[in-house]
């Protein structure tokens, strides 16, 4: 979810996932783009996104909402969206403030970090300028150290 705006993802449709190519399609997403995002492999499975197998299990509907509100003619709203990576971050005992965005941020942070080019970076989050990823990304704003801050975490008992 990391690369994707909070909308895009709260859009994702079942028939989005290319099993095959093992990609995600984002089509008119902001600025009226469409755009692949690799995915990873295992996650295919472990959501039964991977065939037949998760339709056999219920786990899926062809043709319905990757991600379903309270209904399943609904997509998820941003607030349940939030709430689930809130939840998230608690069970991974991240003890700092997230939300969706923080994850596109992260993303975009662990890319440079990386030495990836920022122009990759701008592709990937689907911008139009590259004054709109510099802005997403510590290390390319003047006077900022670049230093991933890393998760926070709760002491474990």
């Amino acid at each position: 979810m990391s690369l994707f705006r909070v909308s895009e993802v709260a859009h994702l449709k079942v028939d989005d996932i290319d099993s095959t190519r093992v990609l995600i399609r984002v089509e008119q997403a902001k600025g009226r783009k469409d755009r692949n995002a690799a995915l990873l492999p295992r996650l295919l499975d472990c959501c039964g996104l991977g065939g037949a197998k998760g339709k056999r299990r219920g786990v899926i509907f062809p043709h319905g909402w990757l991600f379903p509100g309270r209904s399943c003619a609904d997509p998820i709203s941003w607030r349940q969206l939030h709430r689930a990576v809130q939840e998230a971050a608690e069970v991974a005992g991240i003890c700092k403030r997230v939300g969706p965005r923080t994850l596109r941020h992260s993303f975009a942070t662990h890319l440079l970090e990386q030495d990836v080019d920022i122009r990759v970076i701008q592709a990937l989050l689907g911008h139009n300028k590259l004054d709109t990823t510099t802005l997403s990304t510590p290390r390319s704003r003047p006077g900022r150290s670049m230093r991933s801050p890393g998760p926070t975490r709760r002491p474990s008992h």
